[in-house]
């Protein structure tokens, strides 16, 4: 039987192997974080970095290496008797939060690395090549395929696209059986409970008008201002923890005119579905107030009030019991190399997998790092923690996979 508890993996020769080839080969890492952080990956953009990853994976001997439908990278590393508990998937994303312009150039200070997107998730990219050349050069095979993924879309309004191909469309759909998603460097928080999140673009319209000659005509700004009013007012549970914000706004032409239009950006977010069904209808529910109470307090000869409601995102809530191997096996993984860590509830590419039921789970590579989603983004790549945390990772890929013992 394949060897699946992660500290007796740890224990092995093996392992050992593979662990001290992370320690060795950790410039090699560090020179990947940068070399990929300088190829640009903006929002819906990332066909550069996609097809020189592509291109590293082949180089790193995956089978089946390939661009997917939507743009993900896909390697197989094929496993010795793959079917009984299901193909374990490696991922990381392409993507940054970054415009298209960013300048993304790596700055070094000691063992820190500055620049957009240098940790997220860069460096889960670089952490997935670490990944398959430990596992070669260790000569360790799993039972249970392997496919590594590099994919598109999880930020933003990439609204997951990439992972949400992978289950629903993608050829490996139906063959998946546990999933990792590799993000930023921290260890010390295990992703097993999936935020799900309904993001919005409403827009209030109505006839506009000069702002003194068509004074008192219903305005849509009014309108606008009075569902994000009402919006400040709900109350949501700490637990499951449940948030929103009223985030962007647009719309107008001229100071002196009663715009035409109007709109507001607005993301909504739970650990339960209930509780984010609950808040998707009140904020609709504020919607129509808001309308009606404009169109029933102005002029609307010349026109009224509507609304559109345009949902722009939608992830969905999930989470992986404590008790799933996967759980059990990144647990072990961290207390085995000595690292404090909590169970916790984020919003990544793990969502998708959580909400059909797939046991899934988010963990860092290893190190710190902060300022994730702003210009001044870093990560410390200080060789110890960080060849600690990517060591962890394997670990608990392997224990999934199940060590075929030599």
């Amino acid at each position: 039987m394949p060897l699946t508890d992660a500290a007796r993996i740890i224990a092995t020769p093996a392992f050992a192997r593979a662990s001290a080839i992370l320690r060795r080969d950790h410039d090699r890492f560090v020179e990947d974080i940068v070399a990929l952080t300088e190829i640009p990956a903006p929002p819906f953009k990332e066909a550069r970095r996609a097809e020189i990853y592509r291109d590293l994976m082949i180089q790193h001997g995956l089978h089946d290496v390939k661009l997917d439908g939507i743009g993900n990278v896909t390697g197989l590393r094929p496993g010795k008797a793959p079917g009984r508990k299901g193909m374990v998937v490696a991922s990381a994303h392409l993507d940054t939060v970054f415009p298209e312009g960013t300048d993304t150039t790596v700055r070094r200070e000691g063992t820190k690395l500055f620049a957009p997107g240098v940790g997220d998730d860069t460096r889960g990219l670089a952490a997935l090549l670490a990944f398959m050349r430990a596992l070669d050069a260790a000569g360790i095979e799993t039972a249970e395929d392997i496919l590594f993924v590099a994919d598109v879309g999880e930020e933003g309004q990439g609204d997951l696209r990439g992972i949400r191909h992978l289950f629903t469309e993608g050829e490996y759909r139906d063959r998946i059986g546990a999933f990792f998603t590799f993000d930023g460097p921290e260890m010390g928080k295990l992703v097993t409970s999936a935020i799900g999140s309904h993001r919005y673009r409403v827009t209030f319209r109505g006839p506009g008008g000069h702002s003194l000659n068509a004074f008192g005509t219903v305005s849509p700004a009014y309108a606008m201002a009075a569902l994000v009013a009402g919006m400040g007012q709900i109350v949501v549970p700490e637990t499951p923890r449940t948030t929103f914000s009223c985030s962007v706004f647009g719309g107008g032409s001229s100071i002196n005119a009663i715009p035409e239009e109007v709109w507001v950006e607005i993301d909504l977010r739970s650990a339960s579905s209930e509780e984010l069904a609950k808040l998707d209808a009140r904020m609709r529910a504020l919607v129509e107030e808001a309308v009606a109470a404009e169109n029933g307090r102005r002029e609307t000869r010349s026109g009224s009030i509507t609304a559109e409601v345009k949902q722009i995102g939608d992830r969905p809530a999930g989470a992986t019991p404590e008790d799933a191997a996967i759980v059990e096996a990144c647990k072990a993984a961290l207390r085995a190399h000595g690292l404090d860590f909590v169970t916790a509830a984020s919003s990544t590419d793990a969502n998708i997998p959580m909400s059909l039921g797939i046991p899934a789970v988010m963990i860092g590579t290893g190190g710190h790092g902060d300022r994730y989603h702003s210009v001044d983004e870093w990560i410390d790549v200080e060789p110890e923690a960080s060849s600690k945390g990517l060591s962890t990772g394997l670990a608990a890929l392997i224990a999934v996979a199940g060590l075929v013992e030599g």
